[in-house]
């Protein structure tokens, strides 16, 4: 059984780590939380938009070019949110993009993926603590030539 003081140090691991996470400097577990509140409504912010940039985006594409994948990066306090969006679902493609995070060293914390009729990827990853510093730009380049490379062999193979 788990004593009383192991539940109490376990849950102030969990706050310093959500406190870390959310870049806090407050002390007692209320402030922390509201100031995870706080981040999570900055976070909010930016997805929404980011959905109204990829609407704008995706209304001013030409029809024919619903195929190629948009590949678009952000820079967060900590790690990078990574948006992959084709109006064409890509069997496959998925695999590639999580292999590129793999090689380059970014581990995902939370991903949504949507593969139905057409495709989509919201994923945040941070930096492994062992690898170099990278910056978005080489996010989305790696994503990018990995989506290339998948394209590529998928098109020497229809």
């Amino acid at each position: 059984m788990v004593s009383r003081e192991q539940k109490r140090g376990s849950l102030q691991e969990k706050f310093q780590l959500l406190r870390s996470m959310t870049n806090s400097h407050a002390e007692n577990e209320t402030s922390i939380i509201m100031d995870a509140s706080k981040y999570i409504q900055k976070l909010k912010q930016k997805v929404e938009r980011f959905n109204e940039d990829t609407t704008a985006e995706q209304s001013s594409r030409e029809p024919t070019d619903s195929t190629t994948p948009m590949v678009t990066v952000e820079t967060l306090e900590k790690g990078f949110m990574i948006n992959v969006f084709s109006g064409k679902n890509q069997p496959g493609m998925l695999v590639s993009v999580l292999e590129a995070f793999e090689d380059i060293g970014l581990n995902v914390l939370e991903a949504r993926v949507s593969c139905t009729d057409s495709f989509s990827l919201h994923a945040m990853g941070v930096e492994n603590e062992d690898g170099e510093s990278m910056d978005a730009e080489a996010v989305k380049q790696a994503v990018t030539d990995a989506i290339r490379s998948w394209s590529e062999s998928n098109d020497s193979q229809g």
